[in-house]
């Protein structure tokens, strides 16, 4: 019975470990006095486990009106008519002639949407043919941690102190000796002989 339970939890373990591949479907909606329900523009493929395999598997350029200059993007669940991540504002020229839409999704460690965005990269049709929308995932990380100073040593309840200042001629002893060395050593031949 125990060998049966002990291969359970190693198998959940194991499966937890290896994640399946993820999809979410982002939106956009055009943030405007009339406001529009969001509209499907993306549903990205990715892996947590493997971020750089993350793929569009659909995209459909979104109609928004020519009045709306700003669009809020995210995830959107259409049962509860709610946003499920954080949403962010970006600019309709994002989907103009010669731009080519990047797809930046940020997510936790669970594979969960935290946050989506979209930037319009130009193209340049002499150089590349890979014109269609590319998506970029990133995962939360710990930040970076402050560098601190050596710790203040304590003695007794009060700061130990560093000891003595030095004087000069402690310091700087051994250049007087080197000065002293080159005078006694003399400056060289002077004129002989005249």
């Amino acid at each position: 019975m125990r060998a049966s339970t002990f291969m359970s939890a190693f198998c959940a373990a194991a499966l937890t470990v290896h994640a399946a591949p993820q999809s979410a479907e982002i939106f956009v909606q055009p943030v405007s006095s009339s406001s529009r329900a969001p509209l499907p523009l993306a549903e990205i493929a990715y892996d947590v486990a493997a971020l750089a395999s993350s793929s569009v598997l659909s995209y459909d350029a979104p109609e928004i009106p020519e009045s709306s200059k700003l669009i809020r993007v995210g995830v959107y669940d259409r049962k509860t008519k709610s946003w499920v991540s954080g949403t962010t504002v970006a600019s309709t020229e994002n989907f103009a002639k010669g731009c080519s839409p990047t797809i930046l999704v940020n997510v936790n460690s669970k594979g969960d949407v935290l946050s989506a965005a979209i930037k319009g990269v130009q193209i340049d049709a002499g150089q590349t043919r890979d014109f269609g929308p590319k998506v970029v995932v990133l995962t939360e990380g710990k930040g970076a941690q402050p560098v601190l100073n050596k710790p203040v040593v304590l003695t007794e309840g009060k700061k130990a102190e560093e000891g003595e200042e030095k004087s000069f001629l402690q310091k700087y002893w051994w250049m007087i000796g080197i000065a002293v060395f080159v005078a006694l050593s003399g400056g060289g031949g002077g004129e002989q002989g005249k």
